[in-house]
């Protein structure tokens, strides 16, 4: 797929995006999670070496390619890494799904009830290296605590800053302010936090399109402006801890939206299943999430 292709299928595919982004903090809880102990892997090469085992395991299962799964986003030791003899993306892109790849380098210290996003000293050489495998596009996380309207803005300023310059660069930004599911004063936050995102929207350059991953709102359609605003190619969901159930469930309440989940999407996958067992419950899992992203 050329870029003009992938455009096309995150603009007006009909499914939605894997999150196989997990990076060193959160990957021992994944692999725990997939049935690998911390006793199985020794030091940081073994284990990047084992979660890349389990997303090569995800990508060449039959059900991934079955045509539900229109993105995927990496982390970049993924991206440097080989499914069946080709490079992750074009492993991807051979099976019809566009790749992303995370950019950020974690999360700065709390502050006005937020934690922006470390400074990007990386980024530069990154994106060059991403734009050389063929990727589409970035994702970079942010996270909101509270309804603090200082916090919200700084967070969502970063977001659109650190946004054109990966569009500079040639690559698709995908904007992600994610809002904590357990604050007591999510509802109002939302509200602001959908202001400042219109704002940044609006004083894009003509033309210049961005992606949104966004938590599941606690009012049904609330972001439906920005899924309509012609600066945003698509609004992509977090299930930002909810079950698979729950998040499909809250997800098909807001039109336009799709899902980009990991949890919800990996959760009931172990590495002792066998293969039939691996893709029946994979396959599960993709059909309920693509289910909700259509009806949404």
């Amino acid at each position: 797929m050329n870029t003009e292709q992938m455009t096309a299928k995150i603009a007006d595919g009909q499914g939605f995006i894997a999150a196989l982004d997990q990076s060193g903090g959160s990957t021992p809880k994944a692999l725990r999670g997939y049935g690998v102990e911390d006793g199985e892997w020794s030091g940081d090469d073994e284990m990047f070496g084992a979660i890349h085992d389990m997303r090569s395991r995800v990508i060449t299962t039959p059900c991934f390619g079955s045509g539900k799964v229109i993105g995927a986003i990496l982390f970049e030791r993924t991206m440097d890494s080989e499914v069946e003899g080709k490079s992750t993306a074009d492993a991807l892109k051979a099976r019809g799904i566009v790749p992303f790849i995370k950019v950020d380098q974690g999360l700065a210290d709390e502050a006005d009830g937020a934690q922006m996003m470390k400074p990007l000293d990386k980024l530069p050489a990154l994106l060059e290296k991403s734009v050389a495998h063929g990727m589409f596009g970035t994702k970079m996380r942010s996270v909101i605590k509270s309804a603090n309207p200082a916090g919200i803005a700084a967070v969502v300023a970063q977001q659109f800053e650190v946004g054109n310059t990966i569009a500079d660069a040639g690559l698709m930004p995908m904007l992600e302010p994610e809002f904590d599911i357990t604050a007591a004063d999510r509802e109002a936050g939302e509200d602001i936090l959908l202001a400042e995102i219109m704002k940044g929207l609006d004083a894009l350059p003509e033309g210049r399109k961005v992606m949104l991953k966004l938590s599941i709102p606690v009012k049904p359609g609330l972001y439906t402006p920005a899924v309509e605003h012609p600066n945003v190619l698509r609004v992509v969901a977090l299930s930002g801890g909810f079950s698979t159930d729950e998040a499909c469930e809250k997800l098909a309440t807001n039109p336009g939206m799709i899902a980009s989940f990991s949890r919800g999407l990996l959760q009931d996958l172990r590495k002792g299943q066998s293969d039939d067992e691996f893709d029946g419950t994979l396959g599960k899992a993709i059909d309920q999430i693509s289910a909700a992203s259509i009806a949404g």
